[in-house]
């Protein structure tokens, strides 16, 4: 203590009775004991209502809601999801109604198109860097490039085209395949492209121009399904760039053109919070009177537990 500077007493201080003070957390909203043999829904039940275990649930609430007012559901994902085995989840939740429209980066598009063509997905990129074979299989390339270029004489989307090259196909699992099984059901998939991001850009029947138009004709049409979120569901899932930039600026071409975008939810999932989806996915479209979530964790643990959530909500 320096000369001539005073201390303060602290038998001076006011102290205010607990019971009064207010507490951002209570005993009844304690989690509950799971017992051996209870169903999800008593699972669920047993959850602590607070923070995410909390918003989990108001999703799959406000999920619930948007389905049984017949409210858009679109589900934004990056290739992450595919790759740690979601798609029978994703397949499920679309023809069940729940997803109405799917839309995936280019590289999603890859590594489902690997799933529909051979069962399996996902190489060893450094390995494959050090012997010049990464990115350099042949089918996915053939198969998504031929679909663009056949896609641009009928004018369609990216997402359409490709799905209905594996419809012709009859690749073996197209079972498990988002585009294939989309294709069929005649659900809405749209592909976001951003050229020179994916491993089929370096191959010799890769067209620009003609990728371009299809994913600007996808962006037409997402942008399409957007401008009708009111009271609907958006999920950007893994994508920490791509999805939610689209997202951002299908909400403003909506804006733009008098489309009213109140009241709707918006749910980001990934591992940790990155600043696109914070502030694309979450922040801005909350300030239009809605509200936006962040689901952290692992995909294929999350994933999961969600849609079981919403389909004992449904």
């Amino acid at each position: 203590m320096r000369k001539g500077s005073k201390s303060i007493d602290i038998e001076k201080i006011k102290t205010i009775p607990l019971q009064e003070r207010p507490s951002k957390v209570d005993v009844k909203d304690f989690c509950k004991l799971y017992e051996k043999g209870k169903s999800f829904k008593e699972f669920l039940d047993t959850l602590p209502n607070t923070l995410a275990s909390k918003d989990i649930k108001e999703v799959a609430h406000r999920v619930a809601e948007a389905y049984q007012k017949k409210k858009p559901i679109i589900f934004g994902m990056g290739a992450h999801v595919i790759k740690v085995g979601l798609n029978p989840l994703i397949i499920d939740l679309m023809q069940k109604g729940v997803i109405s429209c799917i839309a995936m980066n280019g590289a999603g598009a890859i590594h489902d198109v690997e799933i529909a063509l051979s069962g399996k997905t996902s190489e060893d990129v450094l390995s494959g860097l050090q012997s010049g074979e990464f990115g350099m299989a042949g089918e996915a390339a053939d198969v998504i490039n031929h679909a663009v270029k056949t896609g641009v004489k009928d004018n369609r989307g990216m997402g359409e085209s490709i799905g209905e090259k594996l419809l012709q196909l009859s690749a073996p699992y197209n079972e498990m395949s988002l585009l294939a099984m989309a294709s069929k059901s005649g659900t809405p998939i749209t592909v976001h492209v951003s050229i020179g991001t994916d491993t089929i850009h370096m191959h010799p029947n890769f067209d620009g121009a003609a990728t371009g138009k299809l994913s600007q004709n996808d962006f037409i049409k997402f942008s399409s399904l957007v401008s009708q979120l009111e009271g609907g569901v958006f999920f950007n899932v893994g994508s920490a760039v791509i999805l939610p930039e689209v997202f951002l600026k299908a909400l403003s071409l909506a804006s733009n053109l008098g489309f009213k975008l109140k009241n709707m939810t918006t749910v980001n999932m990934y591992f940790i919070r990155h600043y696109r989806p914070s502030v694309n996915v979450v922040e801005r479209p909350a300030a239009l009177d809605g509200k936006g979530f962040h689901l952290i964790g692992h995909h294929e643990i999350m994933l999961p537990l969600l849609a079981a959530a919403i389909l004992e909500k449904i």
